[in-house]
């Protein structure tokens, strides 16, 4: 799996409600913004640029699987949300340092059984669903041998 196929799996309206849940204010002060927008390939950066772009960009993902913008949107949804990524975290009782793992660190042993489950039942009505589903998702293909697409969402849909 890959990160296009977390994408992918997870749904078009996933994707746009990743984006509109990007805060344009967090990707300044993390210096992310200017190069977010080279990326995106946008003159204007903003929640209405962005989402008007959204069909272009999906396109990019799933049919031209552009690999390296899939990691920087990524981490450009990611990096908005560390408040997620340190609830989950902590819920598993993964040692890290605000989010952030020690160089080569094996987490593995934390993500055992229903870990997915157990933090979408815990945290799905705290954080926005379809960016806990994408990192529950990107955390199992950064940290886990075998990955298996985690789509909570689908369910909800129903």
């Amino acid at each position: 799996m890959q990160l296009c196929d977390i994408y992918e799996g997870l749904g078009d309206q996933a994707f746009r409600d990743m984006l509109k849940a990007i805060s344009l204010g967090k990707l300044r002060t993390y210096q992310l913004f200017e190069r977010l927008k080279v990326r995106l390939r946008l003159n204007k950066l903003n929640m209405e640029s962005l989402a008007k772009s959204s069909p272009r960009q999906w396109d990019r993902i799933v049919t031209e699987r552009d690999d390296a913008f899939a990691m920087e949107l990524a981490q450009a949804v990611l990096v908005c949300h560390m408040d997620l990524i340190v609830d989950v975290l902590n819920h598993l009782q993964i040692p890290h340092q605000e989010g952030f793992f020690e160089k080569d660190a094996d987490v593995s042993q934390f993500l055992n059984g229903d870990w997915q489950q157990r933090a979408w039942d815990e945290f799905h009505a705290k954080h926005p669903a379809a960016v806990l589903a994408f990192y529950l998702n990107h955390l199992a293909l950064e940290m886990t041998k075998d990955p298996v697409l985690f789509n909570p969402l689908a369910t909800a849909a129903k």
